[in-house]
């Protein structure tokens, strides 16, 4: 199969799976959006998903944020692992969002990545699940499969990021990096395959014997 009939056999199978897309992180704002994808790093999506209620009662906005100190935020946080690092991000950004943004998230990749513990890729994930802009957020999921899929060559997420968005319409970005996500967690995850035994990756690489190894991200 050439890469090119790939590209849409995956689209088609991804929308079929998965027609829907919810944000996996509960959130009712922005801002909630934002901490808790910075909690996600190097934590499930199902802790911080525990967690984040309690922190959220207390303070769901910057400003409420300020009213906590950095030991009180790392108490709540902390079974998300790196609490004392996240807990002083989570206190700096909220003070720089109340301060130079009037409490309002910031709406480019650029201002956001300049927010303390704010990466490129959560920063994507703002833009793209929060407003919605067209972004291809890459993580351990999405870099694995697409090296698997032979998407990408890239070794690591910045890559095959690039990679990724010269294969697919921008206007499919959006969700199609969620549906990537779900397809490796529930098909196609470290364990449960190696590139010969989901259905995408026996229907793409049917003659494929050897396990794909993916390039460290």
């Amino acid at each position: 199969m050439k890469k090119s009939e790939r590209i849409v056999f995956i689209i088609k199978e991804l929308n079929r799976l998965y027609p829907k897309t919810p944000t996996p992180l509960k959130h009712s704002n922005l801002y909630e959006l934002l901490i808790a994808v910075l909690l996600s790093a190097q934590c499930t999506d199902e802790r911080v998903n525990k967690i984040t209620p309690n922190l959220f009662k207390k303070a769901n906005s910057s400003k409420k944020m300020l009213n906590l100190n950095i030991n009180e935020i790392y108490k709540i946080i902390r079974p998300c692992g790196l609490g004392p690092q996240k807990s002083k991000s989570i206190y700096n950004l909220s003070r720089i969002i109340e301060k130079k943004y009037n409490g309002k998230v910031p709406k480019t990749l650029e201002e956001l990545e300049r927010l303390p513990g704010v990466g490129h890729k959560t920063a994507s994930v703002v833009i793209s699940q929060g407003y919605g802009i067209p972004a291809f957020p890459v993580d351990t999921h999405i870099h694995r499969l697409a090296q698997r899929w032979s998407l990408t060559s890239g070794k690591n997420v910045r890559q095959t990021e690039k990679d990724l968005k010269k294969l697919f319409p921008q206007e499919k970005w959006n969700k199609l990096h969620l549906q990537i996500i779900f397809y490796g967690r529930e098909f196609c995850s470290a364990r449960s395959c190696d590139g010969t035994k989901c259905f995408i990756c026996k229907t793409c690489f049917p003659k494929r014997k050897n396990p794909v190894l993916t390039l460290k991200s």
